[in-house]
């Protein structure tokens, strides 16, 4: 008796993503000529069809946002309260994170900004795409005016004075401010209450985890249908935009783990980095190969231990707590989309802007569950806080499942990296000629 093996969820989305272009290129070279199929595409097919099937799938994102970012990051500080246990250990944990996340973010919107991927489109390109999302592009424009632009009144906004408005508003700095506030309230005022309280924040965020996967499931059939309108309707030119922007952003990634990386763990951590590289091989296949920094959790612990000597109770701590809220790779990813799609809708982000797109980058960071396309309503967020239509994540979405792949990698990488740093801050590292650890 033979048993079919079952096709992986991202093989099903990459053959979709390129049956949806091929789709795509061959109805915009018909449009192109016949005008009579050109009306057909948009006014029926698009229409009633394929773009209906592609907003259902970015609804379904969009609806698990405020909820998931509320109850992760509450739960996440809730968790930090062990860090007055753990004392320098966990303060030290906690600034690397932050500050590897920054940089990676940097990195990210530094490389868009210099290399410009979004630009140079052809004028009527470009006009098609700003009148297919011009009623977001005007909305989430009028919104972040609304709210102040950015300067002294964003800093003031931050404080809600009606946490269920913003929530409802979908202000994410202020819900990013209340959650984390609220979080720490209750480390202080821990009793069986609220652990109620805690655990009915980590059942929302279970669910709302369940519901991106609701979602991705239906990914094959959705990714297809958002390419194939976007090529439809904007042809090879876009294509060349997208194939730049994944350049770059797996450039980033690359640049991010071999030279930021590198250096850090030579000059900071004191480890001979291509030993270090060499030995978690096993670490960054395994989080390559599931895009889940959860499901390479176990795979990172056992690697980190007995291939690099971090001692149990420190990789016990750091370890967990990075595959949660250390995603260096997606913040940069983050960094790199926001102002790519700035550049495709011809919208121009102010240093204000950008600053807030490292803020918010850092910080959904602590709120990106660690399995594959989690990320997705993280970045919706991002568009929306600088006034880029989150909609239009339906132009890069059929890349996210390459892209995801290496920033899961490049997530975990810095976990242990992390776990180095602290090894050896605290005069734990390994000494003798057979250890990643060089001589103090």
């Amino acid at each position: 008796m033979s048993t079919r093996k079952k096709v992986a969820l991202h093989s099903k989305i990459l053959i979709g993503l390129a049956v949806g272009m091929l789709f795509g290129i061959l109805a915009n070279l018909l449009g192109a000529r016949n005008p009579v199929f050109n009306r057909f595409l948009n006014e029926t097919l698009i229409k009633y069809i394929t773009g209906p099937i592609g907003r259902i799938f970015l609804n379904l994102l969009f609806m698990t946002v405020v909820p998931l970012v509320f109850s992760t990051l509450t739960v996440g500080i809730t968790n930090l309260g062990d860090m007055r246990r753990l004392g320098r250990i966990g303060m030290k944990t906690f600034a690397m994170f932050l500050v590897l996340t920054a940089l990676s973010t940097l990195l990210g919107m530094s490389s868009v900004s210099l290399l410009k991927p979004g630009e140079g489109f052809d004028p009527a390109t470009q006009v098609r795409l700003l009148e297919t999302y011009r009623g977001e592009i005007a909305q989430r424009s009028e919104s972040f005016k609304e709210r102040g632009g950015f300067g002294v009144d964003t800093f003031i906004n931050i404080i809600p004075r009606n946490p269920l408005a913003a929530m409802v508003n979908m202000d994410m700095l202020a819900v990013i401010f209340f959650a984390l506030l609220f979080g720490a309230a209750l480390t202080l005022v821990r009793s069986d209450k609220t652990a109620l309280v805690t655990g009915a924040l980590e059942v929302t965020s279970e669910a709302m985890i369940k519901i991106v996967g609701f979602a991705m499931s239906l990914a094959p059939i959705a990714v297809p249908a958002l390419i194939f309108n976007v090529v439809a309707r904007f042809g090879t030119d876009l294509l060349e935009k997208l194939l730049y922007f994944v350049l770059i952003t797996l450039g980033g990634y690359l640049i991010f783990l071999f030279g930021v990386y590198t250096l850090l763990l030579f000059f900071v951590c004191r480890v001979r980095p291509l030993e270090f590289f060499r030995r978690i091989i096993p670490i960054m296949v395994t989080a390559f190969s599931t895009s889940s920094s959860n499901a390479t959790l176990p795979t990172t612990l056992k690697e980190s231990e007995e291939r690099l000597g971090i001692p149990a109770d420190i990789a016990g701590f750091v370890l967990p707590l990075g595959a949660t809220m250390n995603m260096n790779g997606t913040a940069l990813y983050e960094g790199v989309t926001v102002l790519f799609l700035a550049q495709v809708f011809g919208l121009h982000l102010s240093i204000g802007s950008m600053a807030i797109v490292v803020i918010l980058s850092v910080l959904m960071a602590v709120g990106t569950a660690g399995i594959p396309g989690a990320s997705l309503p993280m970045l919706m967020m991002v568009l929306n806080a600088v006034g880029v239509p989150p909609e239009g994540i339906a132009i890069i979405l059929g890349m996210d499942r390459i892209l995801d792949m290496g920033r899961t990698m490049l997530n975990v990488t810095g976990d242990v990296v992390t776990a180095a740093y602290v090894t050896r801050s605290e005069g734990l590292a390994p000494a003798g000629a057979g250890s990643v650890f060089m001589a103090s």
